[in-house]
């Protein structure tokens, strides 16, 4: 059979098959590239290859030999490429098992896993696959089902009842204009200005508590097999604070190290980024914080300015400190600095946060943030729409 037109190449005839195998120039490359490939499925190699050999004319028991099948499937093959071109040579489609479950069953069970147990007066926090299958046999949805099975169809949805996130209605009255004004800054807008070389957006914050945990035995490192062991028993070697502040738009961090969080150690954080350059001789520099003791409240914006004249300082709304870019490096600083944690004492612990600053400066790249005020809107609607009847929407 020719195909796509083009002429026949070589044409080979079996005395035992009535089906003669006539390969174009295409049909050949393709069936060629498709007998020679260790990637192309083995049913599909075998078939090329049966037909490769039928069109030289080799008879169907020869064929089999030589593939390693039996004369009929070589007969089945030859027959389908004959009538129906490199078309044929695809597997047909299958009805398959028919369902045990019906629709019905299946939606049933996506709606009961979406409802709290206590709904069912089930006394459980919540639902397991093991515990779903058991509900609904006992309401009667079903005689019996397995568990992977009620898994399987909640996967396919991408239903998962048995994790959880916390979450927190928004409290402040200003929450979108404060959050929308410091997503701004991060897009390097403020009042609807873009911003200057010459000013820069910090976001900072203090991770206070930070403990010299020393453990009793050394511990193992890693191997073949075998996981990096860590001593559980420790003794306490007092804590310290951490102060950072974070160029969002250059991914430049500045540090410190101080006895406790507080107003004086804030202070301190500020005047060694204020005498930095580039934001020693910047026009205006802003300061992102949240409403943490050390910087909250009207007083703190009057005492930055006093000191700072070329500093701003912009406050998160109340319960915001995830639209803060510093808590995305202490995550960092956490995994890669901090745990698992095993330090002589507080100057060990001290001088590895210290000698982090570098390390990470050296290659660090600004966060590719893409939470905008569009997004916020769409948040704040949400919210607004599982708000208790009688609370002020904050929704922009």
């Amino acid at each position: 059979m020719g195909l796509g037109g083009l002429s026949s190449e070589v044409v080979g005839v079996s005395r035992r098959s009535p089906f003669v195998v006539r390969l174009s120039v295409v049909a050949r490359m393709v069936l060629g590239e498709r007998a020679s490939s260790y990637t192309t499925p083995h049913a599909e190699v075998v078939r090329a290859r049966i037909v490769l050999l039928a069109a030289e004319g080799v008879a169907n028991v020869d064929i089999a030999k030589r593939v390693g099948v039996c004369v009929d499937v070589v007969s089945k093959w030859r027959k389908r490429f004959c009538l129906e071109g490199l078309a044929g040579l695809k597997d047909r489609s299958r009805s398959g098992r028919p369902r045990v479950f019906g629709s019905e069953v299946v939606a049933g069970v996506k709606a009961l896993a979406c409802e709290p147990p206590e709904a069912r007066d089930v006394p459980l926090s919540r639902w397991s696959s093991a515990e779903l299958a058991t509900q609904v046999v006992s309401e009667g949805l079903v005689g019996s089902i397995s568990s992977s099975t009620v898994r399987r169809w909640l996967h396919a949805d991408a239903i998962k009842p048995w994790r959880y996130r916390s979450w927190i209605f928004p409290r402040d009255p200003d929450f979108a204009s404060k959050a929308a004004r410091v997503l701004d800054l991060y897009a390097r807008m403020w009042d609807g200005v873009a911003l200057g070389r010459d000013e820069f957006v910090i976001s900072a914050d203090e991770k206070s508590q930070l403990q010299a945990l020393a453990r009793v035995h050394p511990e193992l490192p890693p191997g073949p097999g075998q996981l990096r062991r860590v001593e559980f028993e420790y003794q306490r070697g007092g804590t310290l604070a951490y102060m950072g502040a974070y160029d969002v738009h250059a991914a430049r961090l500045i540090g410190m190290v101080a006895a406790k969080t507080g107003i004086a150690p804030f202070a301190a954080l500020v005047e060694r980024v204020m005498t930095l350059e580039p934001y020693a001789s910047a026009r205006r520099v802003f300061w992102v914080v949240d409403n943490g003791s050390s910087h909250n409240g009207q007083r703190s914006v009057e005492r930055m300015t006093a000191a700072w004249p070329t500093a701003q300082l912009v406050h998160l709304p109340v319960h915001a400190s995830w639209l803060n870019q510093i808590e995305v490096v202490f995550s960092v600083i956490q995994r890669k600095v901090i745990k698992p944690a095993d330090f002589a004492d507080l100057a060990a612990l001290a001088d590895r946060l210290e000698r982090f600053e570098d390390r990470y400066n050296h290659t660090a790249r600004p966060f590719d943030w893409r939470f905008t005020r569009s997004d916020l809107a769409a948040m704040l609607e949400r919210l607004d729409a599982h708000r208790p009847r009688g609370e002020v929407p904050v929704a922009a």
